[in-house]
């Protein structure tokens, strides 16, 4: 059977295959979060010490991303694929029996490296196996995976660990796991494989640059940025190390990432769109989270029940817009998402911990439907106008630049939160002296009164979650701000309906 017909019989099979695979990786971005203060205990381990759980995933993930493409070139994309899974599912179940932080540190870190290459497979396989005609319709499917997953992750790993342990968030991974390669085993054929020379030199810098820029954003907050010998000596080797990179790709004659692939204007634009969109996906995540549980008291579970709508909104209009993908400019959808997620940030930045939970649901919904926009059309005009054989190379950049956008994105809010709230207070206070005559209304001498040790400490806790609550309105309205300015991007992209592309080659799947 040829592998057009192929595709066109087998393909929902393989998508189903893929999309447990991109799920289970996204989940897991953000679903040992919650379990964190419970793993602390169990491993007698500090709260730094713990947070090197989440630390080594994210490391690992992010170096192991850009050789994707070699890889699948030089084993065959289906073994690739099955290696990983097989090897992520091992790694999870090592990761609940982990007896000690360092058995913990170890098998995370096996886990991100098995993961990595997950999701730029799965959007790879799924434009090579689907027809081009119905590309938004594939990246509908896979970026349900993709965006839902981060979102979705701490209510699930609330829910194990509060009615389980959190052994659990691990555990739940192995049913999937071997779904996935069951499905891989019996759908996905192989992939043709190219005898490519590894350009360890390009690996090595590029491994080191984003390992050190991972670490400094991961660690930033905790070390006081660069008042931290630590900090400082990341951002030195980041920074040299990509310097080192870029001559390197620039005067190598097969160097580790193609740079003909940014000669492609849409892909260009769309690793800078991504990069953007990471950081105000996760980072809004970042900045709700603690804002539902620590201002307005929200137990673990409801503060997820109450995000889910988020996720629910943007399945909902990736499903819709995966139909009008060709029938509408793409890039009329996507600025239709812009301008949707701005004015759900815009309402956000006036939250208070009065808010109703109906207003988080519906901004929260609102948002996703924005993302819903986005999401879809981004990831095929991407591609629409690559040659067929650089995909699994540029899929893998993609990945890496929202991955990157991520975290710096959650560095960002996460540090003006805290500096941002530490100025609010010192403004705030300066004003709430015994002598303020406000201070000496009955109804609040009562309870603030400022010539008391308990008034004042009353006080200074009043202060402190006003103070909160203008920092939080700030970091919403910067990435309101970041939203519209990703605009202009658009402009660079180029309608792929209006240039030939090469026929899709479509992934071998099986007979």
């Amino acid at each position: 059977m040829a592998a057009g017909e192929a595709a066109t019989s087998n393909y929902w099979p393989v998508t189903i295959c893929v999309m447990l695979a991109t799920v289970m990786q996204a989940i897991d971005t953000t679903i040992a979060n919650v379990a964190l203060p419970y793993m602390q205990g169990s491993l007698s381990a500090t709260l730094d010490q713990a947070n090197w759980v989440l630390t080594s995933y994210i490391v690992a993930a992010a170096i192991m991303t850009p050789p994707t493409g070699w890889l699948a070139g030089r084993f065959g994309r289906k073994r690739l694929f099955i290696v990983q899974v097989v090897g992520f599912t091992v790694a999870s179940v090592l990761c609940g029996i982990a007896q000690t932080l360092n058995e913990m540190v170890l098998f995370r870190l096996l886990q991100g490296i098995c993961g990595a290459a997950l999701v730029p497979l799965s959007q790879a396989v799924l434009l090579d196996t689907w027809p081009r005609e119905k590309h938004g319709s594939a990246m509908a499917l896979w970026g349900v995976g993709v965006m839902v997953g981060p979102i979705l992750g701490p209510t699930l790993g609330g829910w194990l660990t509060e009615s389980y342990s959190w052994r659990w968030v691990f555990y739940v991974n192995v049913p999937v796991g071997i779904l996935t390669v069951m499905g891989l085993l019996t759908f996905l054929r192989e992939s043709d494989r190219r005898d490519v020379p590894f350009d360890w030199f390009g690996f090595a810098t590029l491994s080191v640059s984003i390992g050190a820029l991972q670490l400094m954003l991961d660690r930033g907050e905790q070390l006081n940025w660069f008042g931290s010998t630590e900090i400082l000596a990341e951002a030195v080797v980041a920074g040299t190390a990509f310097y080192l990179f870029l001559v390197h790709t620039f005067t190598a004659q097969r160097p580790f990432v193609n740079p003909r692939l940014f000669a492609d204007r849409n892909f260009s634009a769309g690793l800078v769109f991504i990069f953007l969109v990471g950081i105000i996906l996760l980072a809004t995540l970042a900045l709700l989270t603690p804002y539902l549980q620590n201002l307005m008291g929200y137990p673990v579970l409801t503060a997820g029940m109450v995000l889910a709508p988020r996720g629910m909104g943007t399945m909902l209009m990736m499903f819709i817009v995966g139909r009008l993908i060709g029938k509408i400019d793409s890039r009329l959808i996507i600025g239709a998402g812009l301008l949707v997620t701005a004015a759900s940030l815009y309402e956000m930045s006036g939250f208070t911990p009065d808010v109703s939970a109906a207003a988080i649901v519906r901004t929260g919904f609102t948002q996703g439907l924005g993302f819903g926009l986005i999401f879809v059309p981004l990831s095929t005009v991407t591609f629409a106008t690559l040659p067929p054989e650089w995909r699994t190379d540029a899929t893998g950049l993609f990945s890496l630049m929202r991955n990157l956008g991520s975290s710096i994105g959650i560095s960002i809010v996460v540090s003006l939160l805290a500096s941002n709230t530490q100025a609010n207070h010192a403004e705030i206070a300066a004003n709430l002296t015994p002598f303020n005559p406000a201070l000496h209304e009955p109804a609040i001498n009562q309870y603030w009164n400022a010539w008391t040790a308990v008034g004042q400490t009353s006080l200074n806790a009043v202060v402190n979650v006003q103070a909160q609550i203008v920092a939080y309105a700030d970091d919403y309205r910067l990435m309101m701000f970041l939203t519209l300015a990703a605009l202009p991007t658009l402009l660079l992209m180029r309608r792929p309906g209006k240039q030939a592309g090469g026929a899709p080659a479509h992934a071998a799947v099986a007979d």
